[in-house]
């Protein structure tokens, strides 16, 4: 789309007018050398840099330290320490504002229970100043990638915050519960097990997973990105493994040369990307955010994402019959496996010295998919309409999970007669923890408010988008595409 384009659509309000401008003269530059195997790899669309732009100018993902802001305050900001809940609300308000990402708004607006929590002293102001600050959230952060975490600990602001996101129904921020089964108490889970059934969020993620792999200081962004606190994500490319299997003679091709080389191919593309980013973009030597601490450029790296694992494994084993493809198949399951390790081997040999915090090493992360994708299942899933029994599907995506620290997860939809039993559905999410899932997300089939593959938009905003009409939220339209093109609302609902 044009410049002259952009400016005439109708179905865009004037601050995504000014976003696609930017990005319409961004990708007019060329300064990144790209080999010719990289080039021919994105042509065929086996390679996606997700629409970074042409000259990365701006970290693809932010984590700021909220914690540290709200203590300090800011010299840039001329804000003081916060010393009530307003002035944290506020606060925390006018950062976002100043917080980049590649949609240009915060895709992490921090652990929202645990940065106001301290300054409760009466429950219903507080409850006040969490609804101002989700409100405001939703009408100004206009982009379903804005992401809040709260537990694991039950606290009142998280209360507060599912009550209040229940009579809300808004989309914006996407919302993760970080659970613990030791820590987060059986009571306070539900609750939010409530909320997701009514709003599709909170999500769950395995926290001593997460933990595990990333440390404490971990925040979980846009989708259901983990990255470091005070850091986040230089890049975020994919592999799309769907289109790469064609290019093989047969499994072993695939395995032992066609996948190594787009391994590397793709990493040399995102070592480039964040060469020119660190070396050339001066955002690390003018952000206030780098000179007051809250973000720290040693806790940034890279994400090597990847999507159509189960249609890759399919279309290498000619698999046509349900029983023999990805997700049922033993076989199948095992082949997704070892492509999944042999990108973890030739990962293992890369070094990119500006991630130092994951040790010059990038991490694997299952994408959620885009508006154009057709016949490409998200990261690692089993394809929308194959979905196995509850049992076995959590059982069939949790072998994956541990290979994917910075994120990865499925999504299971429930009938609207789940509401009357949400501790049946804590069962199951404690169950497909012990299986080793990082990540389980659900909501109600009769919601408003519905997950497209990591992100949340309204069904009532896709159909006024789909008559013409313009929406606030910028990422109706990735939902609407993701309708069409991906069958989202033909997920298999589960009963109780």
């Amino acid at each position: 789309m044009g410049a002259l384009e952009i400016i005439q659509d109708k179905t865009l309000t004037f601050e995504q007018k000014v976003v696609a401008l930017a990005r319409d003269a961004e990708n007019s530059l060329s300064v990144l050398n790209l080999s010719e195997d990289a080039k021919s790899m994105l042509d065929k669309g086996i390679i996606c840099d997700l629409f970074e732009g042409a000259a990365p100018y701006r970290p693809r993902y932010i984590l700021p330290d909220y914690e540290k802001f709200i203590k300090q305050g800011s010299a840039f900001l001329r804000l003081e320490s916060a010393a009530d809940i307003w002035e944290a609300v506020n606060h925390l308000l006018i950062l976002y504002k100043h917080v980049p990402s590649i949609t240009t708004q915060p895709v992490f607006v921090g652990n929202l229970d645990k940065l106001l929590e301290p300054f409760v002293t009466d429950i219903d102001e507080a409850r006040k100043a969490v609804k101002f600050l989700l409100v405001h959230i939703d009408r100004t952060i206009t982009d379903s990638f804005c992401h809040a975490n709260i537990g694991p600990e039950e606290t009142q602001i998280g209360n507060l915050i599912l009550e209040v996101e229940r009579e809300l129904q808004d989309a914006i921020p996407n919302i993760t519960l970080k659970y613990d089964e030791n820590v987060t108490p059986d009571h306070f889970a539900i609750e939010a097990i409530r909320t997701s059934l009514a709003t599709a969020k909170p999500s769950f993620a395995n926290h001593s997973m997460f933990t595990e792999d990333l440390g404490e200081r971990y925040g979980i962004a846009s989708c259901y990105n983990g990255l470091h606190i005070g850091g986040g994500a230089y890049t975020l490319s994919r592999l799309v493994l769907a289109k790469l299997a064609p290019e093989a003679a047969d499994e072993h091709d695939f395995l032992d040369n066609v996948l190594p080389h787009a391994v590397h191919t793709m990493a040399d593309l995102m070592d480039e990307r964040i060469n020119f980013f660190v070396n050339e973009s001066q955002f690390f030597e003018t952000s206030f955010l780098v000179q007051e601490g809250l973000v720290d450029r040693n806790r940034f790296t890279g994400m090597f994402g990847i999507v159509g694992l189960a249609e890759c494994v399919n279309i290498l084993l000619c698999a046509e019959e349900q029983k023999d493809r990805f997700g049922y198949s033993e076989r199948a399951n095992e082949l997704g496996l070892k492509i999944v390790r042999t990108m973890e081997t030739e990962l293992a040999t890369r070094q990119n010295a500006h991630c130092v915090h994951t040790d010059g090493k990038f991490l694997l992360h299952a994408q959620v998919g885009i508006e154009t994708d057709f016949g490409i299942s998200p990261g690692c899933r089993v394809p929308i309409g194959e979905e196995p029994t509850l049992l076995d599907h959590i059982k069939q995506t949790a072998l994956y999970h541990q290979y994917f620290p910075s994120g990865i997860g499925d999504i299971f939809p429930f009938d609207e007669v789940a509401g009357k039993n949400p501790a049946y559905i804590l069962d199951i999410i404690k169950g497909a923890f012990h299986s080793g899932m990082r990540y389980f997300s659900t909501y109600g089939s009769d919601s408003d408010v519905i997950r497209i593959t990591g992100y949340l938009v309204k069904r009532s905003d896709m159909e006024k988008l789909d008559r013409g009409e313009a929406v606030l939220n910028d990422a109706v339209v990735l939902g609407l595409g993701s309708v069409k093109n991906a069958k989202i609302l033909e997920r298999k609902v589960r009963n109780v």
